[in-house]
């Protein structure tokens, strides 16, 4: 990729961050800048200092984009491209089909986004990973296989090593099946979007003053309408109170539905928020540490 935007006329960066798993990723971190300084790009890397963790890869991911948002500050950068080709994003669907998502989460690797004034881009995802393989062996590029890409503890290494080796040995190509389903959860999805947002919309129009801290829909609008709009809905109203990123999990999901169909009696935490049905109105609002039960 680095490669493919500098002939393009870009003018490109490389950032590497250094997880600290294995034993010789600091040596591999200077390997990899001494490649940098061989085709003429600046290199910068940043070795993490985790704490253990029960999800290390959820960590991980957390402090490497929190890295990013640093560098793209410091250095006056608004635009990041990633790596991520084909094969990450059909095993991106497929864990989240087993963890349970709906079609939100099913719509895999987002192709780009905002974090901040970051904007990221992931160019190469729709290339198959063989032809990026093949493409660097014709140029005469190696490259660094990761070690713990190998270790099954890990989930997506189950996925990819196991769970899709035994697929392709019943003739089903899992790249196929699960880019298909992206597709269709990225359709769905934005019909879901659409209704969502008109119904948030429909009750942010109503003449009552706005209050902070706070976001409603229509007590009917709700009832009336079908279970994945409700979902989608709350996670748009979630994020909009606590920020993009911040979305209400399975359990929370169900558990509003649940009350939902109770008629709303009461109100129902939700973590950092709480759902409470008042007169015409469903509120959705932050609970100050104070309120919490």
């Amino acid at each position: 990729m680095l490669l493919a935007l500098k002939a393009a006329g870009y003018q490109v960066s490389a950032w590497h961050i250094d997880h600290a798993w294995r034993e010789n990723s600091a040596k591999q971190a200077k390997e990899l800048a001494g490649v940098a300084h061989a085709w003429g790009i600046p290199f910068v890397s940043c070795r993490l200092q985790l704490s253990s963790s029960s999800n290390l890869e959820a960590t991980s991911r957390h402090a490497r984009y929190a890295q990013f948002a640093v560098w793209a500050e410091e250095y006056g950068l608004d635009c990041l491209c990633l790596g991520h080709q084909m094969d990450d994003q059909a095993e991106t669907v497929c864990m989240r089909l087993l963890q349970g998502a709906g079609p939100g989460g099913c719509r895999g690797i987002s192709r780009e986004r905002q974090l901040g004034s970051l904007h990221i881009v992931r160019p190469l995802l729709h290339v198959p990973g063989q032809e990026l393989r093949q493409a660097l062996e014709d140029i005469g590029v190696a490259w660094l296989e990761d070690p713990t890409n190998q270790d099954s503890r890990f989930r997506r290494n189950f996925v990819r090593h196991r769970l899709f080796h035994a697929m392709r040995e019943t003739k089903v190509s899992p790249e196929s099946l699960f880019l298909r389903w992206q597709k269709q959860a990225e359709i769905l999805t934005g019909r879901l979007d659409a209704e969502a947002d008109a119904m948030i919309a429909a009750a942010a129009g109503e003449e009552l003053l706005a209050q902070p801290g706070l976001v409603r829909v229509g007590w009917q609008d709700w009832l009336q309408t079908t279970q994945p709009v409700r979902a989608r809905a709350l996670q748009k109203m979630m994020a909009m109170l606590l920020g993009q990123g911040v979305t209400p999990g399975r359990r929370h999901i169900m558990l509003a539905e649940a009350w939902t169909q109770h008629s709303g009696l009461g109100g129902l935490d939700l973590s950092r928020c709480r759902l409470q049905r008042r007169s015409r109105f469903l509120h959705l609002e932050v609970m100050h540490a104070g309120l919490r039960g």
